[in-house]
């Protein structure tokens, strides 16, 4: 069944709230078999509307409306549709009960307007809102199938996963469905990764390839269309042995959550091990990361923020003449910087940063570079000399990723 997806609001094309059912709902709609072809957003216009809606006709099967199903004049999304498919609009008395309820808990009087969210198209299958009170409802034609959702994502995600998808897999049954895998990389760009995968890409069936950039790092999205999960596995496992037999140096972990530092922090704990930092010019930035993860405490006892020469010789003993000599931009202060913190943390791992976050040059060393520290309890100091490019929030987090990613690979060839 081919789908598409139509976002109604005017305040959508205004910028003013993201799209976020699109991507919600092609997402369970891929998990049930059913393939989007097409997302659209158009403004509380009828005229445009009807007109989308006629070129929806032609190409696809299943037509998901979100938006527009509420008390106000602009909300139009319903009798649109009800003149573009000949039927009236009735009452559905659950949802007349269920609104009658929620102003009588509210002591408050109900204004006529309201009556429009517990309207639905008559010979449709209504689907109840627990969480608001407009009534979606699924209306089967001769060629075209509509599903009306309503707008806020609160009330459209659970209507989709507790009425509407239940509704669907009931009503079109399908053998086939869709399985997917992220494959997360790191130290890549996606150019280059799509070059490595050319052939794989080019010549790609199913499963089916498809990369994403994201700030820092690349994902490969893997997709197997299979009547069975274990179908499904063999055909990914298959296209992963192979894409990392190419770049496998760079993968790094799974899923689209599972982050860089969600990975370091949990090859931390599997070893035991803690890790400190001395921050220059990220600031910080690095431990507020690890901060972001549940349980770094065990991990993690704390670091230091060492801006200015000043700090880094009284926060970490550095000798000030030697800052002096080697500069503060430089591979030896970012080996004295990592060693002081790993010394005084008492810790496994220690990272250091320094460098040139821009706009303006420092030492007479360019915009981006940056020296980072890794020393070991057990093991020698390694100390990258790297070029970012960009504006300086990015350089700091291009630092900072490619910190945790020294970490990772650092535990990894311990093992």
């Amino acid at each position: 069944m081919r789908a598409e997806i139509i976002a109604v609001g005017t305040e959508l094309l205004l910028g003013q709230v993201v799209n976020t059912n699109a991507t919600f709902l092609s997402e369970k709609l891929a998990d049930m078999g059913i393939e989007v072809y097409f997302h659209t957003v158009v403004g509380d216009n009828p005229k445009r509307l009807e007109e989308l809606l006629q070129l929806a006709d032609t190409r696809s099967e299943l037509i998901v409306l979100c938006g527009g199903l509420g008390p106000t004049d602009d909300d139009l999304t319903k009798n649109v549709l009800a003149d573009h498919v000949g039927v009236p609009l009735v009452q559905n008395q659950a949802g007349l009960t269920a609104l009658n309820e929620f102003f009588e808990q509210r002591q408050s009087t109900m204004t006529p307007n309201n009556l429009r969210q517990i309207e639905t198209l008559q010979d449709g299958i209504p689907l109840p809102n627990r969480t608001g009170l407009a009534i979606g409802s699924l209306y089967k034609g001769e060629k075209n199938n509509y599903i009306l959702l309503p707008g806020p994502p609160s009330e459209l995600k659970p209507m989709f996963l507790e009425q509407a998808r239940p509704l669907l897999e009931k009503e079109f049954p399908t053998t086939e469905k869709l399985t997917s895998r992220v494959l997360r990389f790191f130290g890549i760009g996606e150019s280059k990764l799509v070059t490595e995968l050319a052939e794989m890409i080019e010549h790609q069936s199913n499963p089916t390839i498809a990369p994403y950039a994201k700030p820092n790092e690349v994902t490969l999205r893997i997709t197997a269309k299979t009547e069975d999960a274990i179908s499904a596995n063999t055909l990914l496992d298959q296209a992963e042995a192979e894409i990392l037999a190419k770049v496998g140096e760079f993968f790094y972990g799974y899923g689209e959550e599972n982050s860089l530092v969600e990975v370091v922090v949990g090859l931390l704990k599997e070893n035991q091990a803690t890790i400190t930092a001395a921050e220059s010019l990220t600031a910080g930035e690095f431990q507020a990361t690890l901060g972001t993860i549940v349980g770094v405490s065990e991990v993690f006892p704390g670091g230091f923020v060492t801006y200015s020469s000043a700090t880094k010789a009284s926060f970490l003993g550095i000798n000030p003449a030697v800052l002096e000599r080697v500069g503060v931009v430089s591979e030896e202060c970012a080996k004295l910087m990592a060693e002081a913190a790993l010394q005084l943390a008492k810790t496994d791992y220690a990272l250091s940063f320094t460098g040139v976050a821009g706009p303006d040059e420092l030492e007479g060393q360019a915009k981006g570079t940056v020296y980072i520290g890794l020393a070991q309890k057990n093991g020698e100091t390694i100390v990258t000399e790297n070029h970012f490019t960009r504006d300086r929030s990015y350089i700091r987090h291009s630092s900072v990723m490619k910190g945790l990613d020294m970490v990772r690979r650092t535990i990894l060839n311990k093992n």
